[in-house]
């Protein structure tokens, strides 16, 4: 095992939290200074809506390049090199004078943000394989959930405390002191032997292979459309918290605290249940929490004009517990199927989900947020869906399993 003796598994679990934490900090301390930004450069929400869309599609774009290149040159120095671009970044938007150049240097946010979630995921499983790894994962997701939670209590913490640009200060901070960690207790987990070489030729055929394969894609498309029913009401979260709720600049915790508590739960839960109950059943649990949630959400806001805050947020909760009963196991399922390349594996699979993410932040909740019904049925039919393929991709599998060999 690459991994030292010096980095234990609990605390391997809380570098990688931490890593994977830079994306959602990048997107939800920003939300409580959407008004503060858009009097400043004299734009609307819709337009503010673009400073997440915009980094979300370059998250996405660059997606496909952190795995590759982590597993030529190394998970450890693949993510120190995004750390030190992240920061770059963040420096950039604190000091932007208009939308546009603040939309630039968030397009760069995302370039780089997604090294940490994305080589994490690969580091996982260089290191442990079945119920470790599911456990692992588990933790990874528990401490990963604090993110969205804590992050716009900090965003509205700053605001109260300066003006917006100390959100990026914060961030340009944060990523100096992940970078720290890293250089300080996270060893290089990807052996020489097993790197592959750096070919871009090889690259896209690779990606092709995955593209091709009907398994990976099934899964990789359940687990992006189930995460963007939750994504869906996190990207409306200005919308629902200041407008809907009527809970102001400082509400956000009403809304976030919850959501990741369920979130917490279930990984808690998950990594209980590895090794005591079977993947599948645990899949179907989750996909019916998800689904009961959104549900519920439906009735309640085609019966209630003003929606008070428990019950609006309470499913909201369900639907990210469910969701993390199934992200371990299709994750660890999605990076078994090319074991020679799992960096590029990960890759492909947040290539996938973040520009289904990217949709639904840019599209989908400017055109639904204004009313919470058609919010929650948006939600509800994205978990039917991922249901649906996962249900049709477990199909294949016991046709294939009941087939005789020749």
């Amino acid at each position: 095992m690459p991994v030292s003796a010096r980095t234990p598994p609990r605390h391997l679990a809380l570098i990688l939290a931490l890593l994977s934490m830079l994306g959602p900090f990048s997107i939800d301390t920003l939300f409580p200074a959407f008004p503060d930004i858009g009097r400043q450069f004299a734009v609307d929400k819709l337009a503010m809506q673009q400073t997440i869309s915009v980094y979300l599609l370059a998250y996405a774009l660059m997606s496909v390049v952190h795995g590759p290149l982590s597993d030529a040159l190394g998970r450890r120095r693949v993510i120190i090199a995004g750390l030190w671009v992240f920061a770059l970044a963040s420096i950039g938007c604190a000091l932007s004078t208009s939308l546009p150049m603040l939309l630039g240097f968030r397009a760069l946010q995302g370039l780089s943000a997604g090294v940490g979630l994305i080589v994490g995921r690969a580091v996982i499983r260089d290191v442990f394989s079945g119920d470790d790894a599911q456990r692992l994962m588990s933790q990874v997701s528990m401490i990963f959930g604090v993110a969205p939670a804590i992050a716009p209590i900090v965003g509205a913490w700053l605001l109260g405390w300066s003006d917006w640009t100390w959100i990026f200060w914060f961030l340009a901070l944060f990523a100096a002191g992940l970078m720290a960690l890293v250089l300080w207790r996270l060893p290089e987990t990807l052996a020489e032997k097993a790197r592959q070489p750096l070919k871009p030729g090889l690259m896209l055929r690779g990606y092709w292979a995955m593209f091709g394969n009907a398994a990976f894609m099934r899964l990789a498309l359940a687990g992006s459309l189930n995460f963007a029913a939750l994504f869906l009401y996190i990207s409306s979260a200005p919308a629902l918290v200041i407008e809907h709720l009527k809970l102001g600049q400082d509400g956000f915790g009403w809304f976030f605290v919850p959501m990741i508590g369920g979130m917490m739960l279930g990984a808690f839960v998950s990594g209980r249940l590895a090794g005591r109950l079977g993947s599948v059943a645990q899949i179907r649990i989750g996909f019916a929490c998800c689904i009961l949630a959104a549900c519920i959400n439906l009735v309640y806001h085609m019966l209630v004009p003003q929606p008070a805050v428990l019950p609006t947020v309470l499913p909201v909760a369900l639907n990210s517990f469910g969701i993390a009963l199934v992200f371990p196991i299709l994750t660890l399922a999605i990076l078994d199927m090319f074991p020679a390349t799992r960096g590029a594996a990960s890759s492909m699979q947040a290539f996938i989900s973040l520009l289904m993410n990217a949709v639904v932040a840019g599209v989908v909740s400017p055109w639904l947020s204004h009313d919470l019904a058609w919010l929650s049925a948006a939600a509800g039919l994205l978990s039917l869906f991922a249901w649906a393929i996962w249900r049709w991709e477990r199909y294949r599998q016991l046709k294939a399993a009941a087939t005789p060999s020749t």
